[in-house]
């Protein structure tokens, strides 16, 4: 029991850290066009704001989503309980959680194959992303079908993938508008308090894919908050003194994207049905992170190689 909990808290904060490496990028570009005590402010603020308000709450409003009919303090003091009724509780919403989870992941990770730039590993990206007008229809046919599949089973699943889907769209609108502001931020004569909160807004956003993919690790609250706390924590140390030697790693994005397309897979499968061990979540991002750190590591020896060899 202890080994399944340190190996489900040790995997939520690796995938944490890997899917928050994109937004700490930003913070830590836009924080040195901040004077000092505007980057503390950030830091503090951001902290509490993100790390435990936004990832504090967010697992038990989606918990809470799965049995609106409970008080939302109710849902807080179910999920620290011992109350045998919660085992029960938690088998009749696993399948609605993990499918509107799944569905979430899979369209951020088709949404990063199709229409992002990126470092290619493979042939078939580069193939990929110059057909990406066809993310759209890929996207279509997969949540119909899902849902198709769903209404058999329980027209709440239906529901459950609808929200996924359109959990997808509202963030990634956001992190899109994200990306084209950055510039702007970083050029622009905006005040530092208008910077500070343009942070703390896109920080919270990006927290929800750490926060919803954790569900393909456990569904025990407290595991989650613990896992993603500390995960969230790292990033924090990595925007503050780490992140030139983060940007190095070129592939990190890809081994994070590949790491949420196949925790998203596991969730769909598993709201229908399939049975997979506690370890597969965990195992699939340590292999796919250490994967790709690996491709990256490997490049940075080349550059150093051909620095030489000049």
């Amino acid at each position: 029991m202890i080994i399944h909990i340190i190996i489900v808290i040790i995997g939520l904060c690796v995938f944490e850290i890997i899917t928050s490496i994109d937004n700490a990028v930003v913070n830590a570009h836009v924080l040195k066009t901040l004077p000092e005590k505007y980057q503390k402010f950030f830091l503090f603020w951001g902290l509490i704001i993100a790390v435990f308000l936004v990832r504090g709450l967010l697992p038990f409003l989606i918990v809470w989503l799965t049995k609106p009919s409970m008080h939302f303090m109710e849902v807080i003091r179910f999920a620290f309980s011992n109350d045998p009724s919660m085992k029960e509780y938690v088998h009749h919403t696993k399948s609605i959680l993990l499918l509107g989870g799944g569905v979430y992941l899979v369209l951020v990770f088709l949404g990063w194959l199709f229409m992002e730039e990126k470092k290619y590993v493979f042939l078939v990206e580069h193939f990929i992303h110059k057909q990406g007008i066809w993310f759209y229809a890929f996207a279509s046919i997969f949540l119909t079908t899902i849902i198709y599949l769903s209404l058999g089973r329980n027209p709440l699943l239906a529901l459950s993938a609808s929200i996924g889907s359109m959990a997808f769209f509202i963030t990634d609108g956001f992190k899109k508008n994200a990306e084209e502001k950055e510039e702007e931020l970083l050029s622009s004569n905006m005040s530092a308090w208008s910077k500070n909160l343009y942070l703390i807004v896109l920080d919270a956003s990006f927290s929800i894919d750490g926060v919803i993919g954790a569900f393909a690790f456990t569904i025990s609250v407290p595991l989650i908050l613990i896992g993603n706390g500390i995960g969230a924590i790292v990033v924090r140390e990595f925007t503050v003194r780490g992140m030139d030697l983060v940007t190095k790693f070129a592939y990190l994005k890809n081994g994070a994207m590949y790491s949420i397309g196949v925790l998203g897979g596991l969730m769909v499968l598993e709201a229908f049905g399939k049975e997979y061990p506690f370890w597969v979540a965990p195992l699939n991002t340590f292999v796919l992170l250490g994967f790709f750190l690996y491709l990256s590591h490997r490049e940075i020896e080349q550059k150093h190689k051909l620095e030489e060899d000049l």
